[in-house]
């Protein structure tokens, strides 16, 4: 083995998440090709593009909400391209939360209920369901607000709901679209600062799709996506 391929194979194995050639295509319309890249345990990676190159897809296809039509993508070792759909959903809960731009709280759910809802699946007391979610909107600043409805809170704390949904699993990896999109500046910083914090202190592998170039200057690193491919910075 060369000393460029012993490299490639060593970051592999530090890995958490790996993939490998991918493309994804919709008839004749390919939104990512060839795409190739690892993220290690504990980095905050995000991805830059201009709207419409294929950043969404992607970071669809690395949280396992779409498969690949080429290549394959593994999370901590598991090739999401070998897994059932039932095993998908498994590893999902097990591993990774997701963060959307556009919250997509359930609206008739108070913020505590919102939080709680990816635990009904998970074999534990409706008491210790409620006390996880009650922790993380506590840790979120959001104590207070637990019995509010999605409309009674503002753009901020509906983020932050969001956050501590993604969260109560307690995953390793959590993939942030556009976070602080639908934010002022201000709420957005904080939001930021937040999700900065889970990484530097907690040890969360990030990885965000942003079009704020203020905001990959705070990651470990950057990538850049066009056209359907990926560059590193």
């Amino acid at each position: 083995m060369n000393e460029n391929n012993a490299v490639k194979e060593t970051g592999r194995k530090n890995s958490v998440i790996d993939v490998r050639d991918v493309s994804k295509h919709f008839g004749d319309v390919s939104p990512v090709r060839g795409v190739a890249f690892q993220v290690l345990k504990g980095e905050f990676v995000t991805l830059l593009g201009p709207s419409g190159c294929g950043k969404t897809t992607l970071l669809g296809l690395m949280a396992g909400f779409e498969r690949p039509s080429d290549g394959s993508i593994s999370l901590h070792g598991e090739e999401l391209t070998d897994l059932s759909e039932d095993e998908l959903a498994l590893l999902r809960r097990r591993m990774v939360g997701f963060v959307f731009q556009a919250f997509h709280l359930i609206p008739t759910l108070n913020a505590l209920e919102n939080v709680a809802f990816p635990l009904y699946p998970v074999k534990m007391s409706g008491q210790e369901r409620k006390k996880r979610a009650k922790l993380l909107l506590d840790k979120m600043g959001l104590g207070e607000r637990a019995d509010h409805l999605p409309s009674k809170l503002s753009g901020g704390e509906r983020q932050r709901v969001a956050i501590a949904r993604a969260l109560v699993n307690d995953p390793e990896i959590l993939f942030c679209d556009e976070p602080t999109g639908n934010l002022d500046s201000a709420t957005g910083k904080e939001i930021l600062n937040l999700l900065t914090d889970l990484n530097r202190k907690e040890g969360v592998t990030i990885f965000m799709v942003t079009h704020d170039q203020k905001i990959a200057e705070l990651s470990d690193r950057s990538l850049y996506m066009t056209d359907g491919e990926v560059n590193e910075s």
